[in-house]
C-alpha cells in the first residue's frame, strides 16, 4: 500500500458534506485498504466558518473555495454545494489544476454535463456523480458500466422521495395534497419551499442525466417535459383504485420503437398495482430499467438523506482514487448516438380523462364522436349522474399526446361538457 495519502477537498459541509467527512474519518482504515492508499481530508470549503462542525479540524475550514481547488496538491474534489454557480466554475477550476471531481449536483450535470465531461476528458480527469440521482441506489454505474454491452430501451422510475411520500400518504390515508405536504414538511422530507420537488424540477434534472447515460445521447434539462403533481386530488386516487392502479410522479425515459429518437418526461401517472413501482412507499426511490438482453431490472432504496447520499459519494471517491493510483480514468461521456429528443406531442401512452357533463341522453355519443374524430380509441367508459349533472370517466387505448390534446380542446367546446376535471396518463403496462 502506498503511504502517501491522496488529498481530498470537500466543497460544502451541510447534511451530505458532513456525512462524507464523518465516513472518511470513521472508515479511514477500510477506505485505505480498498483504495490502496490513505485518503486525507485536506480542506473543507463552507459559507459560515464559525459554525461548529463535529469531527472536523477547524484548521481545515475555509471560505475560499477557489483557493482550495487551485492548490495543486488536491487529488479529488468532492462537490456537494449544489446549484449552477459557483459549482460549475469550481469544478472546471479543479480539472484545470489537476484534480478529478466527485459531484452530487444534478442540476448542473443536467444543464452542463456535456461541457464538464469534455473538459474532464481534455484534462485527463474523472467526473463521477452517482449521488446525483436516487441517493444511495447504485444506478448510474450499472447503466454506464454493467449495461454497457446491452441496449437500454426504457427507464421508468420514482426519483424524488418527497413527492413519493406525499402521494403515498394521499393514497393510504385519503389525505388531500396540502395535508400530505404539511406532514412531509413536519417530518423533514419537504423543504420550506417544496417547488423543486412537487413541480417536478428535481426529477426532470435526474431524468435528463438518466436518459443521456441510458441512450448514449445528449439530453439537457430543457429537453425534458415536466409536469408537477400539485393538481392531483383524492378523486384521482379514487379513480385510480377503481382501475386497480395507484398514482406516482414518474421520470420516464424511452427509446422510440424505430430507435431513431428518445423522449424524457416527468409527470404524475396511474400505474397498475401489479407493477413493482406501485409498492414503493414513503420517501423511497425505485427505478425500473428495461433492456434487450438483461430484460427488466429494478433498483430500489433510500433516494435522499445525508448518510445514503454520502454512501454514493464515497463509492465514487473510492473509484476515482483507485483510478488516480493506476494512472487511468473511468468511463466518460458516451453520446455517440446523437439521437434527437422528440417533443412531448409525439409521446404515445394511455390516458384517463374525467369530464363533468350534463346528465341527459346523447352525451356519451357526443363525447365518443369527438374521440373518434381525433383518432383516439376508447378502452373503457364509466358514467355516474345525479340531479342533471354527471361525471364521465374515459380511459383510452394508446394515443399521442398531440391527438389527446386536440380531443380535449374539442370536448371543451361541447355544450354538454361542463369541464375537464382531470387528465392523467396511464403507464407501466
Amino acid at each position: 500500500m502506498r503511504t502517501r495519502p491522496l488529498k481530498v477537498a470537500l466543497l460544502g459541509c451541510g447534511v451530505v458534506g458532513s456525512e462524507v467527512a464523518r465516513i472518511m474519518t470513521t472508515h479511514a482504515d477500510d477506505l485505505a485498504a480498498r483504495i490502496g492508499a490513505p485518503v486525507e481530508l485536506a480542506g473543507v470549503a463552507v459559507r459560515r466558518p464559525s459554525k461548529v462542525r463535529e469531527g472536523i479540524d477547524p484548521a481545515l475550514v475555509t471560505t475560499d473555495a477557489t483557493a482550495l481547488v487551485k492548490r495543486g496538491d488536491i487529488d479529488v474534489v468532492v462537490e456537494v454545494i449544489g446549484g449552477i454557480e459557483p459549482a460549475r466554475t469550481l469544478i472546471t477550476t479543479a480539472f484545470e489544476h489537476g484534480a478529478s471531481v466527485v459531484s452530487a449536483n444534478k442540476a448542473l450535470l443536467a444543464q452542463d454535463g456535456a461541457a464538464l465531461h469534455a473538459l474532464a476528458e481534455e484534462q485527463g480527469r474523472d467526473l463521477y456523480y452517482e449521488a446525483a440521482v436516487a441517493g444511495a441506489i447504485p444506478l448510474i454505474r450499472p447503466l454506464r458500466e454493467s449495461l454497457a454491452g446491452d441496449k437500454v430501451n426504457r427507464v421508468l422510475g420514482i426519483v424524488n422521495g418527497t413527492t413519493n411520500f406525499i402521494l403515498d400518504k394521499m393514497d393510504s390515508t385519503g389525505a388531500g395534497y396540502q395535508e400530505a405536504l404539511d406532514e412531509a414538511t413536519a417530518l423533514g422530507y419537504a423543504e420550506a419551499d417544496p417547488t423543486a420537488d412537487v413541480e417536478g424540477f428535481d426529477a426532470a434534472a435526474k431524468a435528463a442525466i438518466l436518459a443521456g447515460i441510458a441512450f448514449h445521447t445528449r439530453v439537457r434539462l430543457d429537453d425534458v417535459y415536466r409536469e408537477g403533481m400539485t393538481e392531483v386530488t383524492a378523486a384521482d386516487f379514487a379513480s385510480a383504485r377503481r382501475m386497480g392502479c395507484t398514482i406516482k410522479l414518474l421520470a420516464i425515459c424511452e427509446r422510440a420503437a424505430d430507435g431513431g429518437s428518445v423522449t424524457a418526461r416527468v409527470h404524475p401517472a396511474m400505474i397498475p398495482l401489479s407493477h413493482p413501482l406501485a409498492s414503493v412507499r414513503g420517501a423511497y426511490n425505485a427505478v425500473f430499467v428495461e433492456s434487450d438482453a438483461a430484460g427488466q431490472l429494478m433498483f430500489y432504496g433510500p433516494g435522499a438523506g445525508g448518510a445514503p447520499t454520502a454512501s454514493a459519494v464515497l463509492g465514487d471517491l473510492v473509484a476515482v482514487c483507485r483510478n488516480k493510483l493506476s494512472g487511468a480514468t473511468g468511463p466518460g461521456d458516451s453520446a455517440y448516438t446523437q439521437l434527437p429528443v422528440s417533443p412531448m406531442g409525439e409521446v404515445v401512452t394511455r390516458y384517463h380523462i374525467s369530464l363533468d357533463v350534463a346528465d341527459k341522453p346523447g352525451v356519451l355519443a357526443q363525447v365518443a364522436t369527438v374521440f373518434a374524430e381525433h383518432g383516439v380509441s376508447i378502452d373503457t367508459v364509466r358514467q355516474q349522474g345525479k340531479d342533471g349533472e354527471a361525471s364521465l370517466v374515459v380511459v383510452t387505448h394508446r394515443a399521442s399526446d398531440a391527438s389527446l390534446n386536440g380531443t380535449v380542446e374539442a370536448l371543451r367546446n361541447l355544450d354538454t361538457v361542463r369541464g375537464v376535471a382531470s387528465i392523467m396518463r396511464v403507464e407501466g403496462e
